[in-house]
This record gives structure tokens, sequence and C-alpha cells, in this order.
């Protein structure tokens, strides 16, 4: 019969195993690397099993199973871009754009998928029920299919409005399918979900859990909130779908967050990636038949490149993206991220940047969701303030959006937050605008939130607590693994 000494004996081998596993078996980041290590062999018999469920990488056969189909159509139009870009007579709708070529043709060359199309409305929301008051207007409207894609759909009042409002459309024969984070929307159970099937709907669970409370992929998340309907209209942003989205949570009140309502040749780009995620699932694949991309042509406006990343890729489209962005700037930098936990090569462009004159700003929110995660994000903010970055913390309610604004010129919208979880581990989506007059509504959105936000100074920083310096530098120590 085992005693105690034995069990611990063979847990503390096991951490061992793993601890070697990580160093020799799995491409990490150094940084990471070290993280987990103190994990594994600071929290014997625990911390094999906190590394299995949120520490272990895709196995390269699943990975490699996960590579985007792409269409032929989308790797032509790529091609022929990328062609144009480089001979220099790619024609731009916003003259002013040519100054960002080569970051066009980066994220060409990082996917097949981020076209660059000139022809797209935006509209931009700021609250949960301007967003969801369009959407549901939009939803009725649709005649052929509705796509929806979510990280969290909560049960509550406006996740059942949501349901109830699919069903009916799907009695009325409309293709419906509704795709969902299997972790993120842990609530939504499929009791919910049955009238919906029952109507002739699908709902699909994106890595779902194997054995109930037990999801061994539970680090990897989808965390994109994709909406096209029709072909015609489309949806991409920060909104998730609960009633503290409308500004309904006590604890966090008003919610300020950024989505954009687009009409044009990008809502293509967004259905092939709605397909392609669904097509992650167990439910019955799509096909890429025409009638799911919309042959309408629309006249010259927005330019906007759809640019996704996830753990199947190496490559962190995103997160390079940003840091283009943050290279090119000439006048401004103005961020805004719920989560900011940057890795160091985002982190020493921001401070290049400021260092080079360049009016830095950096705004997170002044109330937590995540402690761990705020704390983390403050201790980032004292190296930043040392290298003349300007940073706010947002006061009126609970600041979820994921902006970047660079010279009023350029700017990037979507899922992604500043931080190593969305760089690395989520799969997110973001739309990268080339377009002086919406990325000049995004930046007077900013210059709006400052008048509700309080300045972090050099002097306040160092004058925080002991205690809170302490919780910083744990949370700081942990960073890479959040």
């Amino acid at each position: 019969m085992f005693e105690f000494q034995d069990v611990y004996n063979m847990l503390t081998l096991l951490n061992y195993l793993f601890a070697v596993a990580i160093i020799f078996l799995e491409r990490r980041n150094v940084v990471a690397t070290w993280a987990w290590l103190m994990v594994l062999l600071f929290l014997p018999g625990v911390g094999f099993i906190i590394y299995l469920l949120v520490g272990k990488t895709l196995n390269g056969r699943r990975m490699k199973a996960m590579k985007d189909e792409t269409r032929e159509e989308f790797n032509a139009v790529s091609r022929q871009q990328t062609e144009q870009i480089e001979l220099g007579v790619m024609h731009y709708v916003d003259p002013a754009m040519e100054a960002y070529h080569d970051m066009m043709h980066m994220n060409l060359m990082s996917s097949r998928y981020s076209v660059l199309t000139q022809d797209n409305q935006v509209e931009i929301f700021t609250d949960g029920r301007s967003k969801f008051t369009s959407l549901f207007a939009d939803i009725r409207e649709a005649k052929l299919y509705i796509h929806l894609q979510y990280y969290i759909i909560r049960a509550d009042a406006l996740g059942q409005e949501l349901i109830r409002l699919l069903t009916q459309k799907a009695r009325e024969g409309v293709e419906v399918r509704l795709l969902y984070d299997d972790v993120g929307s842990y609530g939504l159970q499929k009791k919910l979900l049955q009238p919906l099937l029952d109507a002739g709907g699908e709902a699909g669970a994106f890595f779902p859990s194997r054995i109930r409370y037990l999801n061994l992929r539970l680090n990897y998340r989808n965390h994109r909130k994709v909406c096209v309907i029709d072909g015609k209209r489309g949806y991409i942003g920060g909104f998730n779908v609960g009633d503290e989205y409308l500004g309904l949570d006590p604890k966090l009140g008003l919610w300020r967050d950024t989505h954009l309502r687009l009409e044009g040749s990008a809502v293509k780009v967004l259905q092939a990636h709605f397909m392609m995620d669904w097509n992650r699932t167990s439910a019955p694949s799509i096909s890429y038949e025409a009638k799911y991309f919309s042959e309408d042509v629309y006249p010259q406006g927005v330019g906007m490149q759809i640019v996704s990343s996830g753990p199947h890729s190496n490559r962190q489209q995103i997160k390079n993206a940003y840091i283009k962005m943050i290279h090119s700037a000439k006048r401004s930098v103005y961020i805004q991220s719920p989560y900011f936990v940057p890795d160091e090569s985002l982190l020493n462009a921001l401070k290049m940047a400021a260092l080079s004159g360049i009016d830095v700003k950096v705004m997170i929110p002044d109330r937590p969701d995540h402690f761990f995660v705020f704390w983390a994000s403050r201790s980032y903010l004292g190296e930043l303030l040392d290298n003349g970055v300007r940073c706010f913390l947002y006061e009126k309610g609970f600041l979820h959006a994921k902006t970047l604004v660079i010279d009023g010129k350029v700017a990037s919208v979507g899922t992604a937050n500043i931080d190593i979880r969305s760089f690395k581990l989520n799969f997110e989506i973001n739309a990268f605008i080339y377009d002086t007059k919406t990325a000049g509504k995004l930046e007077e959105l900013f210059a709006a939130d400052l008048r509700h936000s309080l300045e972090l100074t050099v002097d306040s920083y160092r004058r925080r607590s002991y205690f809170s310096q302490v919780k910083e530098s744990v949370a700081r120590l942990l960073s890479p693994l959040l």
C-alpha cells in the first residue's frame, strides 16, 4: 500500500518529466518556459495538472489539421494585390494610405485571407444597446442565412432574446448557424438551444469538453466575435452576448466597447473565417458555395484588411500588425485594451515610439474584472511611464474596447487584447482600417474617453502602496501564463 511519501515522490517525478518535456519537446518562449518550470517545480502534485489544463500546446497533427482552407478566389486576389504593391501600381481610394503599403504587404504575405478591400461602409458602436438593436434589426431582415459566432453567450435575458429571434428566423426557413466557445459560454445549456435546433437551426461548440468539467484544451479558446447576415452585412468587435454588455452588471457598470457593422467586400472575408471556424467543430460542415458570398458591387469606400491569428499558426499575425502600425507612427499612438500584458517586442515598440517624440497614450480600465491580469497590467504601465508613455485609467465604467489608432489615419478594431494570450493562445480576428475619416472618428472617441479617465503619472505610480507593489510583482512574474 502506497504511503504519503511514495505518492509525493511519484508526483514530484511527474513534475520533473513535464519540466523536461517543456524544455526539450515544446518550442516555447524562454520567459514562458521559466514561468512553467516555476509552477511545476514549486507545486508538486498539482503543477502537472495545471499544465495539462492550461499549458499544453496543441499537438502537431491537430495543428496541421486546422490549417486554414483558403478559397482559390482569395489566393488569386492576394497574389495579385501583393504584385501590385511590389510594383507600386496599387490604387488606393484614400491616397494617404499609400504610406502603409508595406503593412498591407506584410498582412497579405502572412495570410492569404487578408485581402485588401476598399468598398466598405463602416458604422461604429460603443455601447451594447445600440449594437444589439442594430444586429437584431439585421437578423429580422435576413432572407437567406444568419451566421453568428461569439466567445460568450450567456443564458440571461439578452442571450434568451437572441435565441428566440434566431429560432423564429429558422422557422421562416432561414439558415441559422450559431457558433460559441465551449469554455467562454460554459453556462449555455442545450435546453436553451433546443428550440433553435427543433426549428432547423444549427449550433456548434468550439473545442468542447470530452469529459464534463475537464477540458484539456482549456488554454486554446475561440475569442472571435463574427456575424454575417445574407453575405451583405457583417459585425466584428469586442461585444459578446450577455446582460453585462448592456451595462447591467452593478459591479462593472457602464460597458464601454467598440464594435463595427460592415457592408462591402470585407463581409466576404468575415464569412470565410466563420466557415473555417464552423468546420472545426463537430457540427455538419459548410461547403464553400457561391450563395454564401454575395456578388453585389459596392461603391468605393473604406479600405480594410481582416486579419486573424491563432495557436495553429506561429506567425502571430495580429501582434505583428500592431507592431508594424506602431513603428509607422509619426504623430500619435492611441491604445485601448482591457488587458494589457504585452510581450517584449510590443513593449519595446511602444517605448521606442515615445522616446522618439511620438504621443503615445495607453488606456486600460480603472476597475478590474480579472484581478490578476489587472495587477500585471499595472506593472507594465509603470515601465512605460518611465519611458514617456502617458497612461490612463478609464473610470466611467468598464473599458473592454480593443482599439489601436495611429496618426488618425489607420486603425485596428477587433477581438485581440494587448496580451500574450491574444497573441499566441486564442483564436482572434481584427479589422485593420485604412481610412482617414474612420480612423479620425476612432481618435475622437479616444479623446472623449480621456475626459472620463484618470491619468496615472510617474509620481502617483511611485506612491502606490507596498502591498500593491507585491501584487504587481507576483502578477508580472506569472504574466506569460495569463
